[in-house]
């Protein structure tokens, strides 16, 4: 065993060096936990040609809901506690000295940790069609996330922190509004003085209580259901918690978490999501809203480089073009075969009118119930979120969908099914999502699991194509504008930077990618935008 304590003078170049030369040997295997974190050592731009052998990976995807920390697998495989790192001198700022002891035994004990681990997760891997999932998808992908990491993405701090006094005088505004509905001051973050406020001094209509605390529920879709029946404060109550939680949790934080060279360096996940898809912290992306006002304020102080654009492209629909295909439904097919707008074509199926008749309203119900089919969505769930439709009427109307489109109804039913039968559902690649929950005799466990299995094939197949897609967008940047980056993905978009005047040929090369990913029975759709801010990249 070799060990390097990158403090000390010279062993740090020395061990990048030998690492750089072993990540460059295509016959070399480098086995270990987190790799990435590995191969954030090497020096930048040092080539990844070893094969990488990562039980972190190894075990996402084999029980892909379970924790994988080497701790978990280690306790787990082995029946071992390793040493903390509380253990080894870590503590409350405090960090073991060079040559400590106790840092060579719990660095020499991951080592070991990792070698006695390996067997059994690499034959059950290889004994499984997860191996092709690993070999073709999450190993390639580790490089990718690192250079995106590495290279991070421009933080406009001077517009959050405009921003930031925008969105506090909205809340100060908002709480006076608040405070005259109320006819008092409270606590707006007190869920028990607002169910006071509401529910007995305004006597507005009260739901239920909570189970823990037996005070009045309000929680969002609570007050969504008194917003829409018209009742003011509720609608001023939602709109105070997403201004107050989206300065605190992007516009406030974000400038925070720049490293010096001015960048925002998130991390990406692999290992987290148990539908395959990539996660991200510090600051995770995925949560800023989409469609919000305040979102895409945000994403204005997303910026590219001096001498840069950013490109953004983004899947159309992919998840409904994912379930039209598996589900061999027909006419879905055919509408997006046609470039129709599906939620118009899927409203003029379900109500039988022809498509230049359909109205707003039934358009989006369509587009509600579309959407809502991915997700298992009940006759309930439907009817809360179409607003002024009961339950029943939501039941017929998902029967009336499932009618009009058999192959959606199939596809459901044999999910269902097989979900039952086999305790888990399988992406078109063989990335499996283990459902346990699905012959529980708790009824919200049992709905919950099959809400999951119809969703999991759908959305787990989409994380794999897009996954795919950076691997070859990555490679096709590599070797054709090497002066272009993949800084950022989220959901199903990528976010790149190109040199001024690039952009054009960087976003046709990124759209031939993402689109000949795989051939499916309708055409994967790319919509390309570009400008000098994430925001105005998306139009």
């Amino acid at each position: 065993m070799l060990w390097a304590d990158f403090r000390r003078p010279g062993l740090s170049e020395a061990a990048r060096a030998s690492l750089a030369g072993w990540l460059a040997d295509p016959a070399r295997k480098l086995v270990g936990h987190d790799l990435k974190e590995v191969l954030r050592l090497t020096p930048e731009g040092a080539a990844c040609q070893a094969r990488l052998l990562d039980l972190m990976l190894f075990s996402y995807l084999l029980r892909s809901a379970s924790g994988h920390s080497l701790e978990e697998l280690a306790l787990e495989g082995l029946d071992v506690k390793p040493i903390s790192p509380r253990e080894a001198g870590w503590d409350k700022g405090a960090e073991p000295p060079p040559g400590s002891v106790a840092l060579l035994a719990y660095a020499g004990e991951r080592v070991e940790l990792v070698h006695r681990l390996l067997p059994a997760l690499l034959r059950d891997l290889e004994a499984s069609p997860l191996e092709r999932v690993y070999r073709e998808i999450e190993e390639p992908l580790v490089p990718v996330l690192l250079r995106m990491e590495e290279r991070g993405v421009l933080l406009d701090v001077g517009f959050l922190e405009a921003m930031s006094r925008d969105l506090g005088r909205d809340l100060e505004r908002l709480e006076t509004e608040i405070f005259g509905l109320a006819g008092e001051a409270f606590n707006i973050h007190s869920p028990q003085q607002l169910g006071t406020i509401l529910f007995e001094k305004l006597g507005y209509p009260a739901k239920k209580k909570t189970a823990k605390t037996k005070s009045y529920a309000t929680g969002a879709e609570v007050l969504e259901e008194l917003a829409r029946a018209g009742y003011p404060l509720p609608e001023r109550i939602l709109r105070f918690r997403e201004v107050a939680k989206l300065k605190s949790t992007y516009v406030d934080a974000l400038p925070a978490l720049v490293g010096p060279d001015g960048r925002l360096h998130t991390r990406f996940n692999q290992a987290v999501a148990a539908t395959g898809r990539l996660s991200s912290a510090n600051p995770n992306l995925q949560n800023i809203p989409i469609r919000t006002e305040l979102g895409q304020r945000i994403r204005r102080a997303f910026v590219a480089s001096p001498g840069f654009e950013l490109v953004v492209a983004d899947y159309s629909q992919i998840e409904l073009r994912i379930l039209a295909h598996i589900a061999q439904e027909e006419t879905l097919i055919a509408a997006f075969r046609r470039g129709e707008d599906i939620h118009r074509a899927t409203a003029a199926v379900v109500f039988g009118v022809a498509p230049e008749l359909v109205t707003a309203e039934q358009r989006r119900a369509a587009k509600t119930i579309n959407f809502g089919i991915l997700y298992g969505i009940s006759g309930f769930g439907l009817a809360q979120n179409l607003g002024g439709m009961s339950p029943k009427e939501a039941d017929r109307f998902i029967q009336a969908y499932l009618d009009r489109y058999p192959g959606v109804r199939r596809y459901v039913q044999e999910t269902e099914e097989s979900a039952r039968r086999t305790g888990q559902v399988e992406t078109l690649y063989g990335r499996v999502r283990r459902l346990p929950d699905i012959g529980s005799s708790n009824w919200n466990l049992r709905e919950n699991a099959r809400r999951m299995a119809i969703n999991a094939r759908i959305q787990g197949t989409a994380a794999d194509l897009l996954k795919l897609a950076m691997i070859h967008v990555e490679k096709r940047l590599r070797a054709e504008q090497p002066e272009a980056w993949l800084l950022l993905t989220v959901h199903d978009e990528l976010v790149l930077e190109a040199p001024e005047g690039t952009a054009a040929a960087v976003g046709a090369l990124v759209r031939e990618e993402m689109e000949g990913v795989a051939s499916l029975s309708v055409p994967l759709s790319v919509e390309l935008a570009s400008g000098p801010s994430w925001y105005e990249a998306k139009g």
